[in-house]
């Protein structure tokens, strides 16, 4: 059998698929998995072993369309479900099975404040696409492999011993899912744990002002410096992780690293919470309970839309400090 896996972003929702390709591989007899995703997503896919075959889209789909019909797909399974990825099945005219996306029902939350979202992981939804496949979730912790020549040395690279340092994951696509400096001042002043500071190169800026602050402290910032590979195995060594709502913190749950996750204008409500079925990944969730605006929006924006920014402004500094000491 072979099977066309498709997702085509972002970081955490790409890594919440890698137990479903795990189980196909397992328990399906002779399976081939291929996966379709963006190609800015396109090295992600070498973090799960069992895809056989990567496909990116450089530009368009339709670019793709002449080689996977040339793959004579028996599946697809469709886990991003929307309308370029249904008419991607009505061009290959292969049988596809869909995760429910529950848009109504995050709509009716975002927009009247109303939950009617079950109580479950966006894994186990993926997982309902192939209950007629026979495959079933495995109860098992999502895996990330790094090849040994991504490691990163963390005592030659920051002087740091494993296991003795917090990683503060500063990014987020969104600015109402990231915690702002002032925050971070209150958050990492009084911390006597040496701290690396993770993203991307577009928060190097926020990085260098984090660290700034703190001329005294042992604050390292590696933001931009390391490959999203490097940037995880810098992740599976620290002792803990502080992050937003962002695809740091779902990769920091393959290591059962504990996670201090401070959550903005987004809910855990929507099934993104941090994944951790098998092993005791310590995680606590902050959030700003009672505010009549949030959530928002099920991804977020560039700016609060009303202005005060609160479900950030009003975190509890020391609360979190408390938890990243504990």
């Amino acid at each position: 059998m072979k099977i066309l896996v498709v997702r085509f972003s972002s970081i955490g929702d790409i890594v919440l698929t890698f137990p479903v390709v795990r189980c196909l591989k397992e328990q399906l007899p002779a399976v081939e998995i291929h996966y379709l995703t963006k190609a800015s997503y396109g090295t992600l896919l070498n973090a799960c072993l069992e895809v056989d075959k990567k496909h990116v889209i450089e530009h368009s789909i339709n670019e793709l369309i002449p080689k996977l019909k040339a793959e004579k797909y028996d599946v697809v399974i469709d886990l991003h479900n929307n309308i370029r990825t249904r008419s991607l099945s009505l061009k290959l005219g292969v049988n596809t099975y869909r995760f429910p996306k529950l848009n109504i029902a995050k709509w009716l939350l975002t927009a009247f404040k109303v939950n009617r979202l079950p109580n479950h992981h966006v894994v186990d939804r993926y997982f309902s696409a192939m209950q007629r496949l026979g495959v079933k979730n495995d109860g098992k912790n999502n895996r990330f492999h790094i090849p040994e020549n991504e490691q990163v040395n963390v005592e030659e690279s920051f002087g740091i011993n494993e296991g003795n340092y917090l990683v503060a994951a500063i990014g987020a696509q969104f600015a109402t899912k990231r915690i702002p400096i002032n925050k971070w001042q209150e958050i990492l002043g009084n911390l006597s744990i040496p701290i690396v500071l993770l993203g991307g190169k577009e928060d190097a800026s926020l990085a260098q002002d984090i660290c700034s602050l703190f001329p005294d402290k042992k604050i390292h910032n590696a933001c931009g410096k390391y490959s999203l590979t490097g940037s995880t195995s810098i992740i599976s060594k620290a002792e803990k992780i502080i992050t937003n709502d962002t695809g740091l913190m779902h990769i920091a749950a393959c290591f059962a690293v504990p996670i201090i996750a401070v959550w903005g204008n987004t809910v855990p409500d929507f099934g993104m919470y941090a994944y951790k079925p098998e092993k005791e990944v310590k995680v606590t969730n902050f959030e700003v309970d009672g505010l009549a605006c949030r959530p928002c929006s099920k991804i977020g924006f560039q700016k609060c839309p009303k202005g005060h920014f609160n479900c950030m402004q009003m975190q509890d500094s020391k609360a979190i400090q408390q938890a990243i000491n504990e």
